[in-house]
């Protein structure tokens, strides 16, 4: 149940983050309105996921897979700059969460 609650986690900040984008600043009602909801929740699902796993093993995955994420969707869908480097960090960030969770982070 840990793991699902975070994956919804994922998914509100995911979601609150690119919403963010489109609030040119908080001055867009609707994208603000969405970014604020989809941070709460975010933060709410994460709060519940503690309950059942440990703090670094669920907030390396959240920020690990978000940022990945953001990455991805900023690349694909918002025109950012597609290159070897952004590749190469995000590999790097995913194997950083990795090594946390091999490592004995439960």
């Amino acid at each position: 149940m840990g793991y699902a609650l975070l994956a919804a986690a994922i998914v509100a900040e995911v979601a609150g983050t690119t919403a963010m984008k489109f609030s040119e600043g908080f001055t867009r009602l609707w994208p603000s309105i969405l970014t604020v909801l989809g941070y709460l929740l975010a933060f709410s699902l994460l709060a519940q996921t503690l309950k059942t796993l440990s703090v670094g093993t669920a907030y390396a995955i959240w920020a690990g897979v978000g940022t990945a994420a953001i990455a991805a969707i900023g690349m694909i869908f918002l025109g950012e700059t597609v290159s070897a480097a952004k590749f190469l960090g995000i590999g790097l960030v995913i194997a950083g969460v990795m090594v946390l969770n091999l490592g004995g982070a439960h």
